[in-house]
């Protein structure tokens, strides 16, 4: 595979290099065309929106509704049931000992341990009948933000083949479509705050601080210290910290009524809302459920520079893995195995934002780097990727603040380059026009990998097992049996934020732990019990239960 990309990059430098208007006549039809309908701006934002759905419901006999795998998802989707039924928390169960599931606070209330966003989304999508429409919209609204965006920062063109850009990377078969993660809120946040920056130094207008503060708050709600960092260099910049250059002439009395009034009352109203949800799930307005949940249960700390907390033991032997096997063997580093995950890292998030296609614009970084118009987006990458790299865990979703700031940079390298020659070549036009052409490549290569080899996630098993128990009658109890080899990240025990009026409620069945209390509190329940690690998992009434017996 690696000679055939060797092979591949070698033919196509030759043919920029012999040929480099090769497709002349063609590209500048589509350029022309293109440029005349960016001109439209508000017709390209709710375009780019509706495309970015339609183009991943136009896929769905190939890629179905996905279903949720991972542990933060579960918690995710707890979040958007509670919130769907009109709640921000839920009191804690009496029986919590036996529902305790990963990333879920039990005690002071039950709920996500995530910040509220991304369950506020999904709940949206729960009440329209499936949680996954959520992610639907909101990556339709994020495709159009950050065409929005790239509007205040280039001539429309540009800005179109931005928003563009934005859905090859990230449309239909990137995992930001398929999961219940949340990505697209902070993206979304980030895209309103660097799309008002530009708009706020040409003009003041109200209008524009009213998107930046909307945007610092989704920020707040979604990914708070992602985007404290990513909001940082704006603040600066706005508020005059040095009244030299291009943003001395905003200062003045204008600026605080046109811009930090507006912009301060809309931050003001969502951080005072994200502190009373704080002060509803955790009991102080100070503290994240994140931040509480992490206190109670984690057995590694969250930034590379503090010190490895005590050994803590669990009631369930799948906390016992997961927390003091899997997570303290994954982070107790040297500073050699540090750097080498960072480097690991590094290239996960090359993967998923830029790739190959989307790194031949760089090659005009030392262009942009000149560019005075690009030291906030560049101020915000450099800013962004330490705190990142300071953290102990990384998931590529976590740096979804800082893929607006990079698409504005790909978009200004992207010019720079175009204007490119060598030898009196116009190399820069071929290689801007090669980076459209190899990121449409990769959305065709990726559908058809997905289509040839379509995956079957773990979680069919608990689909199917969850449907065959919604078409009986009555109200469920299953008991899941783990086998002492299970894989932890295999979590069949979550349930609803209302667990005494689900359908259907899953318990863990825990060593030496007496199950007779949960038994009698669900006495008016069919009792089932499930080894989940049987090929196939097969549901079994609970021995020597009566079933339905009422008290």
């Amino acid at each position: 595979m690696s000679l055939i990309v060797g092979l591949g990059i070698i033919f196509l430098g030759l043919v920029g290099w012999i040929r480099p208007l090769v497709g002349d006549r063609w590209f500048r039809a589509i350029e022309a065309r293109a440029a005349a309908s960016a001109r439209r701006r508000r017709a390209v934002l709710v375009g780019i929106g509706f495309v970015a759905v339609f183009a991943r419901l136009a896929v769905l006999p190939w890629q179905p509704v996905p279903q949720p795998i991972i542990h933060d998802e579960f918690s995710n989707l707890l979040a958007a049931d509670t919130f769907a039924h009109g709640r921000l928390s839920n009191p804690p169960h009496p029986m919590w000992v036996y529902f305790d599931t990963f990333h879920v606070l039990q005690h002071p209330t039950y709920a996500s341990k995530y910040p509220p966003a991304t369950g506020l989304v999904l709940a949206v999508g729960e009440l329209a009948g499936n949680p996954w429409f959520g992610t639907l919209l909101s990556m339709g609204l994020m495709c159009s933000a950050m065409t929005w965006m790239l509007q205040g920062w280039f001539p429309p063109g540009w800005a179109l083949l931005g928003g563009v850009i934005v859905l090859f990377r990230l449309c239909v078969f990137n995992y930001w479509y398929d999961a219940f993660l949340g990505a697209t809120i902070s993206a979304l946040g980030a895209a309103l705050v660097l799309g008002a920056f530009p708009r706020i130094v040409r003009s003041r207008r109200a209008p524009d601080a009213i998107w930046l503060g909307a945007g610092m708050v989704l920020l707040a709600v979604s990914r708070p210290l992602e985007g404290f960092l990513f909001c940082v260099p704006v603040a600066v910049m706005l508020l005059g910290a040095s009244r030299k250059g291009p943003l001395s002439r905003i200062a003045g009395v204008g600026f605080f009524k046109g811009v930090v009034l507006p912009a301060g009352l809309v931050l003001g109203a969502g951080l005072a809302w994200l502190g009373y949800y704080n002060w509803r799930v955790t009991g102080n307005a100070l503290v994240f459920p994140y931040s509480l949940y992490h206190k109670q249960y984690f057995g590694y700390p969250m930034f590379a520079w503090q010190s490895m907390p005590p050994l803590r033991h669990y009631a369930n032997p799948q906390f016992e893995v997961f927390f003091n096997e899997w997570h303290r063997t994954t982070y107790q580093l040297t500073l050699k195995q540090w750097v080498h995950r960072l480097e690991n890292n590094a290239l996960l998030w090359w993967l998923v934002y830029l790739g190959p296609a989307l790194t031949i614009p760089f090659l005009a970084l030392p262009e942009v780097a000149r560019d005075l118009k690009t030291r906030l987006p560049l101020w915000q990458v450099g800013l962004c990727a330490v705190g990142l790299a300071s953290m102990v865990w990384f998931q590529p979703h976590y740096a979804a603040p800082m893929f607006a700031a990079v698409i504005v940079l790909t978009i200004s390298a992207l010019r720079h380059l175009r204007r490119f020659r060598c030898s009196g070549r116009l190399v820069g036009t071929y290689l801007s026009r090669l980076v459209v052409v190899l990121a449409l490549d990769w959305v065709v290569i990726l559908g058809v990998h997905t289509a040839k080899n379509p995956e079957t996630p773990w979680t069919t098993d608990r689909t199917r097992i969850t449907r065959q128990l919604s078409a009986m009658p009555g109200q469920h109890l299953v008991l899941v049996d783990y086998s002492q080899d299970h894989d932890v990240h295999q979590e069949w025990v979550t349930n609803a934020a209302d667990i005494d009026k689900a359908k259907i409620v899953w318990a863990r069945e825990i060593p030496d732990l007496d199950r007779q209390p949960l038994l009698q509190y669900f006495s008016s329940r069919k009792v089932w019990i499930i080894r989940v690690d049987d090929e196939p998992p097969v549901l079994e009434p609970y021995p020597g239960h009566n079933s339905y017996q009422r008290p």
